[in-house]
């Protein structure tokens, strides 16, 4: 008898359905049910190499939402990250330099800057 342990703990997952996580189940359903509507939905309009396409096509990220994982992130997770990234923060950042000698030290030159004006002026 043999038991098959993961070597990474987190990676495990439980098995509910014809070998399929409860996850996985779901959006395998969610693709057929998906192709099912498209294909009777379409029937009267497509031939049927095309209508077959199109199913196909329908039920592709349904399926690609259960058996995908990026860096250890669900499909809904990437989805969320990826708007935050690209719409919700900004893509440009911009650095301001800060002088905080300069900006205590403003009034001071601004008056050194007058004072040597009326010196060019009266010379």
């Amino acid at each position: 008898m043999e038991v098959k342990i993961n070597k990474e703990i987190r990676n495990y997952t439980e098995s509910m359905f014809f070998g399929l996580s409860m996850r996985q189940f779901f959006f395998a359903i969610a693709a057929c049910g998906v192709a099912i509507v498209l294909y009777f939905a379409l029937k009267p309009v497509f031939g049927l190499e095309t209508l077959s396409w199109v199913c196909i096509l329908g039920a592709a990220p349904f399926a690609a939402m259960g058996f995908i994982t990026y860096h250890g992130m669900t499909a809904e997770q990437f989805a969320l990250v990826w708007l935050r990234s690209e719409f919700i923060e900004p893509k440009e950042i911009k650095f301001e330099a800060n002088n905080i000698y300069y900006e205590a030290s403003k009034s001071y030159i601004e008056k050194q800057e007058k004072e040597d004006k009326k010196n060019d002026q009266n010379a």
